[in-house]
């Protein structure tokens, strides 16, 4: 099998906006999948709303955003509007000759559009219909809309972080990368893939309810698991850890280094660089729960040392040793980082308006199929060749939808 031809027999059904949506269907376009992206006409995805604005070679704003770019590669863009029966009916023309459907609308929104679950599999029964909401489809607020930092709020992620009461700027704090869209962009996908293996082994289709409320509540992993076990809540700690010690950002001659220690040969490690013997013998340092009592006094006598230091020459004195360690970067010394730069984490792709146009690339990784990093559509760009392609519309008729304002 070639590159990027693992799915390459699986077509897409976009109807899916701004993040984990697109997030799902972009990983699919990578691994090869046709994804025809529905969009709003006139002003397509939120996220091409969301600046700031691609450039090009003169300096020139387009109509391409960041935001949309960063989860929309290898897409075709459809301009197509199903609240009209003619465009539903294209739709569902298209959902015949697809294999999966990915949508993130209210729930009961495509109900009334004819799009629904129930309404898509009677015209197509294998289909695999993936639904993202914020809540579910079932349950007292099933309806109601919600965004990421929503969902770290209530599902109690937002609580966990940020330094503790009393501190100063103590308090709930968000993760500013939208990380349970993420997350669940990432659930979504594979669920998908699992459901496509169940429909090979036994052509059924079926419904994938993906809530950001549930992944949310799912990545509490351990500090949830500990809650539900002692009844606990876990307290801020800002930087720190509440399982390991020392584990925290320490000062550097610029900017700081983390530092996490979890277990006693990396503590014999880090002393051993650090030249500090005595902290080996102290008795209060022993284990990692002795650590862990005396965590902000070992803390204070880390930084004393770390100060003296430049953060990228400690981090490569301390990972030599095997200590688990990293400069805090900002995002510029991120991808300028050695290891992010060897494994080729910017992906130059060349854009027919702006150029080279530099795009993350996806995380996944095959030995036999590789994904193909493709760049982001214009809007609608690709409604006449699909339209086409897929269902015999030809140029009269394509100026007939465009007369009634329907592509």
């Amino acid at each position: 099998m070639s590159a990027a031809q693992i799915l390459a027999d699986v077509k897409v059904l976009d109807l899916s906006r701004v993040l984990a949506g697109p997030w799902c269907t972009q990983s699919l376009a990578d691994m090869g999948a046709t994804v025809y992206k529905i969009e709003r006409l006139g002003t397509g995805d939120e996220m091409r709303q969301s600046p700031p604005f691609l450039k090009n070679a003169e300096g020139v704003a387009g109509k391409d955003t960041t935001s949309y770019v960063c989860v929309n590669r290898g897409k075709q863009s459809l301009t197509i509007d199903f609240t009209q029966p003619a465009g539903r009916q294209l739709l569902l023309d298209l959902v015949a000759r697809c294999d999966v459907l990915v949508e993130n609308f209210k729930a009961g929104d495509l109900h009334r559009y004819g799009l629904d679950y129930a309404s898509v599999s009677a015209v197509n029964p294998s289909i695999v219909y993936c639904s993202i909401t914020g809540y579910g489809q079932d349950g007292p607020m099933a309806s109601q809309p919600g965004y990421d930092p929503v969902f770290q709020a209530i599902s109690g992620l937002m609580s966990t972080c940020g330094l503790p009461d009393g501190v100063p700027g103590g308090g709930p704090m968000r993760a500013m990368v939208p990380i349970v869209d993420v997350m669940t962009g990432m659930v979504s996908t594979t669920a998908v893939l699992a459901a496509l293996l169940h429909r090979k082994k036994t052509g059924e289709g079926q419904h994938l309810d993906i809530a950001l409320l549930d992944v949310a509540m799912a990545a509490s992993v351990h500090l949830g698991q500990t809650h539900l076990t002692t009844g606990k809540l876990p307290q801020r700690a800002g930087n720190g850890s509440l399982l390991f010690a020392p584990a925290n950002c320490f000062p550097c001659k610029e900017g700081h280094i983390f530092i996490q220690i979890g277990n006693d040969m990396q503590w014999t490690r880090l002393c051993n660089s650090l030249g500090k013997d005595d902290w080996q013998q102290d008795p209060r340092y022993a284990t990692n729960a002795q650590r862990m009592e005396h965590k902000q006094e070992l803390d204070a006598r880390l930084s004393d040392i770390t100060r003296g230091w430049d953060k990228q020459a400690l981090a490569e004195l301390l990972g030599a040793a095997g200590v688990p360690c990293g400069p805090v970067n900002n995002l510029a010394q991120a991808f300028a980082h050695p290891q992010v730069q060897h494994r080729g984490i910017r992906v130059p792709l060349e854009h027919p308006i702006y150029g080279r146009l530099d795009v993350i690339r996806s995380p996944l990784r095959f030995s036999r199929t590789p994904v193909e990093h493709r760049i982001p559509p214009a809007l609608g760009a690709d409604t006449a060749q699909v339209l086409a392609s897929e269902l015999g519309v030809d140029a009269a008729q394509f100026a007939q939808f465009e007369a009634a304002g329907l592509v």
